[in-house]
């Protein structure tokens, strides 16, 4: 009899041990669909934010190379380069526009079965 006590005992103390060093874990308020829609949209501001500040940078690098050089064939190469630089930017931008666009009208279809 002895022996079902101290086995009792050091069972409940193993529990309560158990119990104490536990963390409860409370689920966001968020489903998935809306918590990856957050790092989506977070992840493209950055990106476009940073696409925008390296097309005026690398602009501003097209026209003075533009301006400053003597020979007409890297001239017509500069403002070929910003015509590439506008492009990609407005590329980059559009999917922006498109994905504010589209995401409306895809509205209620993340609903998993």
């Amino acid at each position: 009899m002895k022996k079902r006590y101290k086995i009792l005992i050091i069972s409940v103390l193993v529990m309560m041990l158990i119990s104490s060093v536990t963390m409860t874990a409370f689920a966001a308020g968020e489903d998935l669909f809306e918590v990856a829609d957050n790092i989506i949209r977070d992840v493209y501001t950055h990106i476009a934010g940073i696409s925008t500040v390296l097309a005026a940078l690398m602009s501003a690098i097209a026209v003075i190379g533009a301006k400053m050089s003597n020979n007409q064939h890297k001239v017509d190469q500069s403002w070929d380069w910003l015509k590439r630089i506008w492009i990609a930017w407005a590329v980059i931008n559009g999917i922006g526009a498109f994905i504010a666009y589209v995401t409306p009208l895809l509205d209620g279809y993340n609903v998993l079965p």
